[in-house]
């Protein structure tokens, strides 16, 4: 079922309890000089244009459809739950697209009333993810749900396995931290029957998976992972103030769950560096990698054991892909503006680079998902304090407005493309809606 805002009450909606083709000739026009207000440049799509329905404001020529939002009837029965958050694409049969996509929920904000019969990892938990099957003309053929019992399902990334790994951005357990009671630490932590912090491995075909926490992965507020199809090796970020960057080596090819090395990166000449403040631009660094002992500790410390063996240290690790052999990483609240960086690392040659700083909000006002476009651009979902844009970047660092959020200032998430090229699919947060966006 495609729902049609303009056809039905969206502020009902907003109610509800759980809390492209890209044109050839668009592909080939060439970019507009650089503003002297900021480093934005006009894309080779054109500016932005009202949306009239005020959902949506795109570049004229391209248009959205609303695919799946919060509150709805899925074909299992369940409600389809709100904050969508991180998403993948996959290619299904007959040209369709399979989308499993993260919901962002967690017991301090609504209670799991999930049937007991259902596969969950933790019964007090409401995080989770939906998968939807959308055919080759944008349409919603299916969406039903194909995780659940998890907290906090927040980003993740595809595997070169067809698969969805999805992340817990939360580490809450049943018991508190040291020096805490947990009346002090209540409602974070003490609402959950088992440890959190861990990824999960979510089939693309078959209706839901049976929870298992990758617990060689690492347990830590973890964002997302992109893998390297040339090593297998597993990358991971965390969304924390003062994170590391993880690399994750997989004992079996395909096989998460047979365990692995999880490794913390360090920045050779400048061991546990702050690289959220004055690092350079541009400038390849020599890194390293240090082992994690302990991968499944009882509190929040992973991070801790990774700085001491000189892990570098990052501002809120967030959205991550692999491009062309390299991988980009977002830092949401990096640089000296404080508003986001985006960083470069190099496998083959073991070095990371600041690719992109933010020099304020104009430009890239904290940056979030992100992914790589056929048309060779980043596009960066922003989660910042105002309103909400997708921003492409050229490899050249250059930033430009794809899209602008005219509905509310909830964060765009998910960001993703269809196999084919052809279309881009989004998140809204919250309300929680899907969105394919395409050109005509």
């Amino acid at each position: 079922m495609i729902v049609d805002l303009s056809r039905r009450n969206f502020l009902g909606l907003m109610g509800v309890g759980v809390t492209g083709t890209i044109l050839a000739s668009c592909l080939k026009k060439a970019y507009s000089v650089s503003t002297e207000a900021s480093s934005l440049i006009v894309s080779k799509f054109g500016a932005l244009k009202p949306d009239p329905k005020g959902i949506l404001d795109l570049p004229a020529g391209l248009q959205y459809k609303i695919l799946s939002v919060a509150g709805e009837t899925m074909d299992d029965g369940l409600l389809v739950p709100n904050h969508h958050d991180g998403m993948g694409a996959f290619a299904g049969e007959n040209g369709t697209t399979i989308l499993v996509r993260n919901h962002e929920l967690s017991p301090i904000q609504i209670p799991n009333n999930l049937a007991a019969e259902i596969p969950q990892y933790d019964p007090l938990c409401p995080g989770c993810t939906t998968t939807l099957i959308i055919d080759r003309d944008r349409n919603l053929q299916q969406h039903y749900l194909s995780l659940a019992g998890t907290n906090r399902n927040c980003s993740g990334g595809v595997t070169t396995w067809n698969s969805w790994i999805s992340c817990e951005e939360e580490i809450a357990t049943p018991y508190a931290p040291p020096g805490y009671s947990l009346e002090e630490v209540l409602p974070y932590w003490g609402k959950v029957s088992k440890k959190h912090g861990y990824n999960f491995e979510v089939p693309v075909k078959g209706k839901i998976a049976q929870p298992k926490p990758l617990k060689a992965m690492g347990r830590f507020r973890h964002e997302a992972i992109a893998i390297d199809p040339k090593t297998g090796y597993i990358y991971q970020t965390e969304d924390r103030n003062n994170s590391c960057f993880y690399r994750f080596r997989p004992q079996e090819a395909g096989n998460l769950s047979a365990g692995g090395i999880l490794e913390a990166m360090v920045i050779k000449e400048m061991p546990t560096v702050d690289t959220g403040l004055n690092f350079p631009l541009n400038e390849a660094q020599s890194i390293d990698w240090v082992k994690i002992e302990d991968v499944d500790p009882e509190h929040d410390s992973l991070r801790y054991e990774a700085q001491a063996k000189g892990g570098a240290i990052f501002r809120r690790g967030e959205g991550m892909c692999y491009a062309d052999g390299e991988f980009y990483f977002t830092c949401t609240n990096g640089g000296q503006a404080g508003v986001g960086q985006i960083f470069r690392y190099n496998p083959t040659q073991e070095t990371v680079e600041l690719f992109l700083e933010s020099p304020g909000i104009e430009t890239l006002d904290y940056p979030d998902n992100l992914t790589l476009a056929p048309f060779g651009d980043l596009i960066v979902c922003e989660d910042g304090r105002g309103e909400q844009r997708l921003i492409g970047v050229t490899p050249e660092g250059e930033s430009y407005q794809f899209a602008r959020n005219a509905l509310n200032n909830s964060e765009f998430a998910g960001v993703c493309f269809a196999p084919d090229g052809k279309t881009m699919f989004v998140n809204i947060y919250s309300p929680g809606m899907t969105l394919a966006i395409y050109g005509l």
